[in-house]
C-alpha cells in the first residue's frame, strides 16, 4: 500500500475505534503513521487521503460539528465518518 492509501486507511481504523458519529483530528492520523515527533510533514498527506475519502463519500470534515469543504474551511478541523446510507 502507498502512504497515500496508509493514509486513508489510517483516518478509517481511527474513526472506527470511535463512537458512531464522533470526530477525529488529523493530526491523530498523521501521529499514528509517523509518531508525536515526526507528524507535522505528514499533515498535507493526511489531508489529500481525507480529501480522497470525502470524494468517495466514506468521511466527511467538520467544524464546529457541521459539515464543511475542506478546501475553504480555514482554521481547525475534525474528521467524521458518514453514516451508511439507509436501504
Amino acid at each position: 500500500m502507498d502512504a497515500h492509501g496508509q493514509a486513508a486507511q489510517t483516518i478509517l481504523d481511527l474513526l472506527a475505534q470511535r463512537a458512531e458519529g464522533k470526530t477525529i483530528c488529523p493530526s491523530e492520523a498523521a501521529r499514528a503513521l509517523a509518531g508525536d515527533d515526526a507528524f507535522r510533514p505528514l499533515m498535507p498527506l493526511v489531508r489529500d487521503a481525507a480529501r480522497t475519502l470525502v470524494s468517495t463519500g466514506r468521511i466527511e470534515v467538520t467544524q464546529h460539528g457541521e459539515p464543511v469543504d475542506l478546501d475553504t474551511a480555514r482554521g481547525p478541523i475534525r474528521l467524521r465518518a458518514k453514516k451508511p446510507a439507509a436501504g
